[in-house]
């Protein structure tokens, strides 16, 4: 027999995978054809450009020179000569060279071991200085190709019987049709320099054996390839034994931390906004008040509260409901006690954001929808399940997608409440750790980078694929306009 229909027609993780790699493939073939097309037309510029433009393949700003456009020809020219002089000369910082020198130690990381009478090759700013090196390369080529283009364009306008543009106009021309290109421009240079060339170094040294026993400066690390992430799956050490545990109560916890707070600030909400429910504001008030407070203070105070002196189990003994303290968090005697208080104090922290959201949901949901339900004769229980259930989780819905990727990500309440533990077996992962505290674990007290950065790429391709998976399947995506 076959399969319903309906079941044909279900969307599933594998139907969701099929497309993800159908759209990787799509992604390569595009990156292909723009390839194939740039070719195409560098050649076709040097073939068809004047003598100026041939030049400016060889000698930047040439072309511009030719059509007179001199300060824009000097200005390549002289970061031709820069760059040229940056790559050539190889500037030390600390002992440790930029330029082609640092493509080439970007290869070895070091040779020189050193020992008591000269140092050891620093294999950290070796690879930092690479990956700077080739930033520096991929701007230059940027500028390159924009000296042939501009170079071409001014034959182009010549051909056609107009002037060349010149520095005022070129000024103009920025200040108003590409004025998105000069307020761009530095946005990009900070993301490319802050942002992209540290995630690049930090992907680097996932495939190196930078660790505790090869400390930057005093011994040399090589690069190991894909033995660091072999070693986390299929390896038999303590690593490789709490890896699993620690990424199943991070999802754990991403999920119940998420749809406690989500679920919980909307009943809030709808409980504040009902019509018979008095002094509105006041009760909004009460529960903002966790958000007026500093997360990290509200936290602390938590944790002092429910400690074995603390007033909460001072009042626990006195009502004789226990015989001595009871220990909730870091000193539990079982780690699900601890995550499950973890989550009762995060549902505390969490709810009034969604119940904020919620409520001015609900004052803007039409009013024209619920009169037309009410007059076609539609009951409250089915308004609410068919009109108000429906708008909240179509406008929430990527609320709730950011909110699961940062309780993926959520450092602060584990690190605040718990510091990861309670540790019943090794030293590198407790009870509660996520894999986002276990990572500054590895990294700032035991010194392991390599791995480190293994698990951060982990947790970037769990969030990433959480995200993409979550929102294209949502109506939020599917349906943006359902609501206007």
């Amino acid at each position: 027999m076959g399969k319903p229909e309906n079941q044909k027609k279900s969307p599933s993780v594998g139907l969701f995978f099929e497309k993800t790699g159908k759209s990787i493939v799509d992604f390569f073939v595009r990156l292909g054809k723009k390839i194939a097309k740039g070719t195409r037309t560098f050649v076709h510029r040097f073939k068809d450009g004047s003598i100026g433009t041939k030049l400016s393949h060889f000698l930047m700003g040439s072309g511009n020179v030719m059509h007179k456009q001199i300060f824009k020809g000097l200005m390549f020219f002289f970061i031709q000569a820069a760059f040229l002089l940056f790559l050539i000369t190889c500037p030390e910082v600390n002992n440790t060279p930029f330029g082609y020198r640092a493509l080439a130690n970007l290869i070895t990381l070091g040779t020189e071991e050193g020992d008591i009478f000269s140092p050891t090759d620093n294999s950290m700013l070796m690879m930092l200085f690479g990956v700077v090196t080739i930033g520096i390369i991929i701007l230059f080529v940027i500028v390159y190709f924009s000296n042939i283009k501009s170079a071409y364009k001014a034959d182009l306008d010549v051909r056609s019987g107009k002037k060349p543009t010149s520095l005022k106009q070129d000024i103009a021309s920025l200040l108003d049709e590409k004025f998105h290109v000069l307020m761009l421009t530095p946005a990009m240079l900070g993301v490319l320099a802050f942002t992209v060339l540290p995630t690049v170094f930090m992907i680097l040294i996932a495939f190196t054996n930078y660790d505790s026993d090869h400390p930057a400066g005093q011994r040399l690390f090589d690069w190991v390839g894909f033995d660091n992430f072999a070693g986390i799956f299929g390896g038999t050490g303590e690593i490789a034994t709490r890896f699993w545990p620690v990424l199943s109560w991070t999802l754990i916890w991403a999920f119940f931390a998420t749809f406690t707070c989500y679920i919980g600030g909307i009943l809030l909400a709808l409980l504040i906004n009902k019509k018979s429910i008095k002094f509105k504001k006041v009760w909004r008030t009460v529960f903002i008040l966790t958000i007026a407070l500093p997360q990290f203070v509200s936290l602390l105070a938590v944790r002092n509260i429910l400690s074995e002196l603390g007033p909460f189990n001072s009042l626990l003994m006195n009502l004789g409901l226990i015989d001595e303290p009871f220990q909730f968090l870091a000193q539990a005697d079982t780690m699900w006690t601890a995550r499950i208080t973890i989550i009762v104090i995060n549902v505390w922290i969490g709810v009034p954001y969604t119940m904020l959201m919620t409520s001015g949901i609900l004052m803007n949901i039409p009013t024209d929808l619920y009169e037309a339900a009410t007059i076609d004769g539609a009951t409250k229980r089915q308004i609410f399940f068919n009109i108000t259930v429906p708008y909240i989780v179509f406008v929430t819905t990527p609320y709730l997608i950011t909110s699961f990727v940062g309780n993926i990500t959520s450092f602060n309440v584990i690190y605040l409440l718990t510091g990861g533990a309670p540790v019943f077996s090794g030293y590198k992962a407790g009870g509660t750790d996520l894999l986002v505290t276990w990572l500054y674990k590895l990294t700032i007290d035991e010194s392991e980078y390599n791995i480190g950065s293994v698990i951060s790429i982990l947790t970037f391709i769990l969030t990433a694929t959480a995200t993409l998976f979550s929102y294209r399947r949502s109506k939020a995506y599917k349906e943006e306009d359902t609501f206007q």
